[in-house]
């Protein structure tokens, strides 16, 4: 693959539902994971409403959900899983969930945090939506700026400042990563989702042809795309 993706050594992603890192960066996951270096998962919610099942509970779908989680993670190497398990499918951007991931940002201290894009056009999920423009907002500026949630000091949470952000699911994407050498990791973290995936054959065949269409768009086998926002100069 060439050379490092990143000289940055500290990765935060930051997502709405478990799989969602895996469908959107999974296969960059890996590679960073790879290039030794360390990634943290904070999943929002356990996707307690994420079935079309009417004989399961929503608390029952939210345990098997993380353990599903936690052994994607294990796949694609990331060090450590943070569940907030907030409610599905009701997310919004108000200054309590910022605080939730200031927090995060405040402990981890990453160099790169990957979210979804919030602004693309017709990105159809709410909790999507709201996890993208909280994590934009938290690292820029709240994260930064210590007079934001000053209580995060006597809890000897310093201020961060947090180098990129990553936006997957990008409309005008900028970055393209070549994931030809982590594509089946990136499928076998998703297969792990047994929850969600039906027919894993099928889903293996559906991965590999979207990251087709978007390594296309580069003269890459198989690629991720991001919008990437410099932030530390």
């Amino acid at each position: 693959m060439g050379e490092m993706l990143t000289p940055h050594q500290r990765v935060m992603v930051v997502v709405a539902h478990p799989d969602d890192m895996e469908f959107g960066a999974g296969g960059t996951v890996a590679r960073l994971v790879r290039e030794g270096k360390e990634v943290v998962l904070v999943q929002c919610t356990s996707g307690d409403k994420g079935t079309s099942r009417r004989d399961i509970s929503p608390e029952t779908l939210a345990r098997q959900r993380e353990e599903e989680e936690r052994e994607a993670c294990r796949i694609l190497g990331v060090r450590e899983v943070v569940f907030l398990r907030l409610p599905d499918g009701e997310l919004e951007p108000d200054l309590a969930f910022r605080e939730r991931i200031v927090r995060q940002i405040r402990s981890f201290r990453p160099d790169i945090v990957i979210t979804h894009d919030p602004f693309r056009p017709y990105a159809l999920h709410p909790d999507h939506r709201a996890v993208g423009i909280t994590t934009i907002d938290a690292v820029y500026p709240t994260a930064r700026d210590p007079l934001y949630f000053p209580h995060h000091l006597a809890e000897g949470l310093e201020p961060h400042k947090v180098a990129e952000l990553w936006l997957f699911g990008a409309q005008y994407p900028d970055v393209y990563v070549d994931i030809s050498e982590t594509l089946d990791i990136k499928i076998a973290a998703l297969v792990a989702h047994r929850s969600q995936i039906s027919d894993p054959a099928e889903l293996a065949e559906r991965v590999r042809e979207r990251a087709a269409e978007v390594g296309a768009e580069r003269g890459i086998a198989y690629a991720e795309a991001f919008k990437v926002i410099a932030l530390r100069r």
